[in-house]
């Protein structure tokens, strides 16, 4: 990671825009536990082994199950909207044991990837903007694989604009489909442990409150 990353945002409690609102009402949207809003668009009806072993069942114990749900399976694909607004401009560090497919709807942002996966002591740090500007290398369609812990925030709509009114809207495909089983939020003590003291206090601001202690 060439520099330290800092909020290009302020973080507002204030009511969210009609606009912001109307989006919301209109996608029926809700909050996230990760930060911003979402809304699960599809589930696919066919299902597969789960690939992945129970392998902490301490986690998988506490995680919320949705209606339905069986551990030794998964369908093979869900989708969500996820939205982050002025008010919930932050999504914090968490991993998926799957992978995800993103697909820029509107807005800026910036993503800030933990190649936790890879070998190494100290893990590697990957930082890209997501927005339309594709000329400036901006991404418009972002892959991340399992085991790879990820933090988002908004940015201005264009580079030294004025902080984005609009929100960043996505799309999130996983493969194979979600469940909170196969989730998790990166810690404090987490983050020093893959990044080292140093570089885990510049980033320490992209924890989520979820994170465990």
């Amino acid at each position: 990671m060439a520099a330290v990353l800092n909020p290009s945002f302020t973080a507002s409690s204030t009511q969210e825009s009609p606009h912001i609102q109307r989006l919301i009402a209109k996608l029926g949207l809700e909050p996230h536990v990760e930060g911003g809003f979402f809304k699960e668009t599809d589930r696919a009806p066919d299902t597969i082994p789960s690939p992945f072993p129970d392998e902490n069942s301490s986690t998988s114990d506490l995680a919320p199950k949705r209606p339905g749900f069986e551990p030794n399976v998964r369908n093979t694909s869900t989708t969500i909207f996820y939205l982050l607004t002025p008010n919930g401009p932050q999504g914090g560090f968490h991993r998926n044991k799957a992978r995800t497919v993103h697909t820029l709807h509107q807005g800026r942002g910036r993503y800030v990837l933990i190649h936790a996966d890879e070998d190494g002591k100290q893990k590697r740090v990957e930082t890209f903007v997501v927005g339309h500007d594709v000329a400036k290398g901006e991404k418009l369609q972002w892959i991340v694989e399992g085991g790879k812990y990820k933090a988002s925030y908004l940015l201005p709509d264009e580079e030294g604009g004025a902080e984005s009114q609009g929100g960043l809207l996505i799309s999130e495909t996983v493969v194979p489909g979600f469940e909170f089983c196969d989730h998790d939020f990166l810690s404090s003590r987490g983050l020093k442990e893959l990044l080292g003291e140093e570089q885990a206090g510049k980033l320490s601001w992209l924890l989520s409150p979820f994170g465990q202690k």
